[in-house]
């Protein structure tokens, strides 16, 4: 077939519709999809017991032959486990007639509700017969931030509705601790383009694991085969929480879908003619300014700025990361002669002057916006080699920087510790994190009955003006300094 297609793998303990409704926004979009339903799924939770890791990968590797020669372009995409089993398909088969998408992959089961002694579970899967009899519960938050939805999929579960399993045998945690080991292996072999999308806040697994894909995934032979972006607002299952509209529009990105807000459920921005207006005026205010950092503002978190070309400022710049490395390079940077807007539905299209020392560069500016928000501006300039020609230079890879790595190792590291540590370390490790990550407390200090959040408000505060590269060093030392402290008394 001409029409380009998607392969899509659920989680373990569920089903197609733990993609949320990708389904739907790839078919909008032009492709064709399959799925899958995995052994031992579909059914009752009993009927795990007994399959194995290779059970599921010989599945997914029996439906993969099946359809890879029925299609000039297949992406595989898979969440969860099912991200999993995508990697290393996509690794096994010398994957290179698409890309793959890896949603929340678990390589390291290691998110902030998973309790301290969780690698205790390895030494139970050795008592014989144990790991048949206990079961592992699905608990709150049921990866779902959203506390709406979270009451929905509560609901469900009492009820007994569920789409997905409420519970599954240890021996099944056992075979996707196989499964994680294969992964990690190999990761060089790897040949087609990669794009990870995890959670910041995934209560299952760190930033560890995408992290981990990244630089592994090519080997370090291939520069940005692989690259990750980081949802905000979400716990782990990232198709149908807060950020699932950002998760499909990267993904659309990805697999080269010109508008990646195609397939949406609906054009409505959501706003009135006079706030569509109002938002424009303003943003064109800020572009004449050349003040990027107000624009910034008025989008979502997640907010991106595309500048075309191939110069040091070509790329997307997404988010607070995004717009520190965009003001690295623009200054002086400004918009003049913003003509009349056109808006078709929730975008909006202005011709423009892109100024920049001796620079005029004329175009036009695309924005996407919703609710009262930006979602992206893009800049499509006539003669893009003028451009390229005035800035000169290289485009600058995305992706975690050193001290991003950094941190991401030693919060890892610190969820190895065998004991929590006292009240006051932890709120050292609290606000040395937040400083690291985020920078400045920002927000209104919580209430005197609020004891725990008034307690890491001011710790953190305490952090105010502190450099992020050097609250990340004092972390990490200070983690180091734990764990040696919990070695030598082991020694002892």
């Amino acid at each position: 077939m001409a029409e380009p297609a998607v392969f899509l793998i659920h989680g373990l303990g569920g089903t197609q519709y733990d993609l949320g409704s990708m389904h739907k926004r790839l078919k909008n979009a032009g492709f064709v999809t399959y799925s899958i339903t995995l052994p031992g799924h579909g059914g009752q939770p009993s009927d795990l017991l007994g399959v194995r890791a290779e059970d599921w990968l010989e599945a997914v590797r029996v439906k993969y032959r099946e359809i890879i020669g029925q299609h000039e372009v297949l992406h595989v995409m898979g969440m969860c486990m099912g991200s999993l089993l995508a990697i290393e398909t996509c690794k096994r088969e010398q994957h290179s007639k698409g890309r793959l998408v890896a949603l929340a992959p678990p390589v390291f089961i290691d998110g902030w509700s998973t309790p301290w002694y969780r690698d205790l579970r390895h030494l139970l899967y050795h008592v014989p017969g144990v790991a048949d009899r206990m079961r592992v519960d699905e608990e709150e938050p049921y990866g779902i931030k959203n506390e709406q939805l979270r009451g929905i999929v509560r609901a469900k579960f009492e009820r007994g509705d569920a789409f997905a399993y409420s519970w599954v045998p240890l021996a099944c945690i056992r075979e996707v601790d196989r499964l994680r080991r294969y992964v990690k292996k190999g990761l060089a072999r790897i040949p087609c383009p990669t794009l990870i999308i995890h959670a910041r806040e995934d209560e299952l697994t760190s930033l560890r694991s995408a992290n981990f894909l990244v630089e592994h995934i090519g080997g370090g032979k291939r520069a940005g085969q692989a690259r990750m972006v980081i949802l905000e607002n979400s716990y782990h299952l990232i198709c149908v929480d807060n950020d699932k509209e950002l998760l499909a529009q990267r993904t659309l990105e990805f697999f080269g879908v010109g508008d990646p807000g195609q397939g949406a459920r609906g054009d409505d921005p959501g706003m009135t003619p006079a706030q569509i207006d109002a938002l424009l005026a303003e943003a064109r205010g800020d572009l004449e300014r050349g003040d990027f950092g107000a624009l910034y503002r008025r989008g979502i978190p997640d907010f991106a700025w595309y500048q075309p070309g191939h110069h040091r400022g070509s790329g997307i710049f997404r988010g607070a990361k995004g717009l520190a490395r965009l003001q690295a390079w623009a200054g002086g940077l400004a918009f003049t002669a913003l003509g009349t807007p056109v808006h078709n539905a929730g975008m909006t299209v202005m011709p423009a002057t892109l100024c920049s020392g001796s620079l005029v560069s004329h175009g036009v500016l695309e924005f996407t916006l919703r609710q009262g928000r930006l979602l992206e501006a893009r800049w499509f300039p006539d003669e893009a080699a003028l451009e390229d020609a005035h800035f000169g230079g290289e485009p600058v890879a995305d992706g975690p920087s050193a001290a991003e790595k950094a941190l991401e190792a030693a919060a890892a590291l610190s969820k190895t510790l065998s004991k929590s540590p006292g009240e006051e370390t932890l709120l050292r490790l609290y606000a040395l994190y937040k400083q690291g990550s985020v920078g400045d407390v920002s927000g209104e200090r919580p209430g005197l009955l609020d004891v725990v959040g008034r307690a890491k408000f001011d710790a953190w505060a305490s952090r105010k003006g502190l450099a992020q590269e050097q609250a990340i060093k004092e972390y990490a030392a200070l983690v180091q300094q734990l764990k040696a402290a919990e070695a030598q008394t082991a020694e002892a």
